[in-house]
């Protein structure tokens, strides 16, 4: 967390919150909230006062702990990464055959982006600000590092049971696999005008996780 920068230093923080209430709890009500204002209305739109009215805390708390609205984006911005990044090593990947490794992970990943629509939104207000804030984390990297490395392990054991080709990049692969998660769903809307389909549809839905399996899987296997 930054340090503290309370604007207004004339009132201490033992008014604001007790020292006997759970500071971490307050840290996670505060992010909670902050990524809710931040997926509806964007870095721009957000309000302080609205995230500290959904966090039901004193709005000084907001800035004790985490500095500035940019500086609290970015905490926002890191938490989900490492929400997704946990969520991926409870998969146990490298535990279970490799095709199947490959297929779990793109059926993970379709899914945790459609329970988790803020994901897509937050990914989006920080492409529009040209990863301004990612870039200043010192954490971001690290904490992506882990999957790279699973993902790796999985592959070498697919080609080691010569299921899989030679020369896939784990970093490749998996931007591939969100991508193709991600397009669909991002740009739902506007394929579905354009096409005249419903992509929302359960049939839909169904056909392009099965699409996108069979692509990826298509790619690796020899």
């Amino acid at each position: 967390m930054k340090a503290p920068k309370d604007p207004t230093p004339d009132i201490a923080i033992e008014a604001i919150e007790p020292r006997s209430r759970d500071a971490d709890r307050s840290q996670l009500a505060i992010l909670a909230s902050a990524r809710d204002e931040f997926s509806s209305r964007g870095l721009a739109g957000a309000r302080m006062d609205s995230i500290a009215e959904r966090a039901g805390l004193n709005k000084r708390l907001i800035y004790y702990y985490f500095g500035s609205k940019d500086d609290l984006f970015l905490a926002v911005l890191e938490r989900v990464y490492a929400d997704i990044r946990e969520a991926e090593q409870r998969l146990h990947l490298e535990e279970i055959d490799p095709v199947e490794a490959i297929r779990q992970l793109v059926s993970f990943t379709w899914n945790y982006y459609l329970e988790h629509p803020e994901f897509i939104t937050l990914l989006n207000s920080e492409n529009l600000h040209c990863a301004a804030h990612l870039k200043r984390s010192d954490r971001i990297q690290e904490m992506n590092s882990p999957l790279v490395q699973l993902l790796d392990t999985v592959l070498e054991r697919g080609r080691r049971d010569d299921l899989f080709r030679a020369g896939v990049d784990p970093v490749q692969l998996y931007i591939s696999i969100a991508s193709l998660c991600y397009f669909y769903l991002s740009n739902n809307h506007t394929l579905s005008a354009i096409f005249g389909r419903d992509l929302r549809a359960p049939k839909a839905m169904a056909q392009r996780l099965s699409h996108m399996t069979d692509l990826v899987l298509g790619y690796v296997l020899k």
